[in-house]
């Protein structure tokens, strides 16, 4: 782990005096959009790499992502002086495809969601003899991921709930196990888009848990189905789920942007949507918040003000 820790960034955890007020809480923003590649997903990606065998390393790795772990996989990658290829979905954001490009690795762009990428990523793996660095289903990826629950608590110990993310679910099994070790108290809370949600129908055994279909400006978290070995862990630390809407999380977009000075992408502004979306419900005197990457195609922007706009209208209707 200390390896790990030596190639990533303590990221700050920073507090707006005006989100305090307009909450009612003291609201801790871990900021993982200034993590390295601008997400936290070079963390799994770096403590997954570094246990690799000599033998593993010159077989080279694969990858399947939407963008943020691709980004992870081929830096740490690098690092270790090891080739990579990664798959992504053909609606990646350019600036997350070009940048995983020059950290290093070989892109292939293919299907229409995570899910597609990620069976050609298989299949290439069983051609290649290629070692796999799945996004979120492997245990050395997910307690990669939950050093960002560990620093959280180190910073600021005084904290009674973290809200997080989900896609997959390994940013959120690793931080709510390493969190609940330091504080069994903790209270971790979920959150999903409305157009993404398999985890959440899944934990409140209420819809389909393998969806055919996602739709949302989160790429991030625009996952079909939970994973396999995450989700026994979500259902046994994660204390809620809650999901939220486009439009919530553009008002957290263009928020951030504006009040915090902060470009964050889609699903790095859904634990902030939450929180505004549902902070009525959410008992909590000191929360913690995950930003969890800042990878956001520019060339989107009006599309999230409009948005933005129209949440807003709809609440003054």
């Amino acid at each position: 782990m200390q390896q790990m820790m030596d190639v990533v960034h303590r990221t700050p955890l920073n507090q707006s005096t005006s989100i305090n007020e307009l909450t009612g809480k003291q609201v801790y923003f871990k900021m993982e959009n200034q993590q390295k590649t601008g997400a936290f997903k070079i963390r799994g990606a770096t403590n997954k790499i570094s246990q690799l065998s000599d033998s593993e390393k010159r077989r080279g790795v694969i990858a399947a992502s939407a963008g943020n772990h691709a980004q992870g996989v081929a830096l740490a990658a690098t690092k270790h002086g090891i080739q990579s290829k990664i798959f992504m979905p053909e609606k990646t954001p350019t600036a997350k495809a070009q940048a995983t490009k020059g950290y290093g690795a070989q892109i292939v762009l293919t299907g229409e969601s995570f899910q597609e990428a990620y069976e050609a990523a298989m299949e290439e793996m069983e051609r290649e003899n290629s070692v796999f660095v799945h996004p979120f289903d492997d245990p050395d990826v997910m307690a990669g991921q939950g050093t960002i629950g560990l620093e959280m608590l180190q910073q600021e110990p005084g904290l009674d709930t973290i809200i997080v993310p989900v896609g997959g679910g390994g940013l959120i099994s690793g931080i709510a196990v390493a969190a609940k070790d330091l504080n069994p108290n903790i209270k971790i809370i979920g959150v999903q888009a409305k157009g993404a949600c398999p985890t959440y129908n899944r934990f409140y055994q209420t819809g389909s848990s393998g969806v055919k279909k996602v739709s949302t400006i989160a790429d991030g978290i625009a996952v079909k189905k939970p994973g396999i070995q995450t989700f026994p862990l979500i259902q046994q630390f994660v204390d809620d789920i809650v999901t939220v809407s486009d439009e919530d999380i553009a008002v957290a977009m263009v928020y951030m942007l504006e009040r915090g000075k902060n470009l964050i992408e889609g699903a790095g502004a859904s634990a902030f949507a939450a929180l505004l979306a549902h902070g009525h419900q959410i008992r909590s005197n000191h929360c913690g918040v995950i930003v969890s990457g800042g990878n956001m195609d520019i060339s989107k922007m009006p599309h999230i003000q409009h948005l933005a706009q129209q949440n807003q209208l709809s609440c003054l209707a």
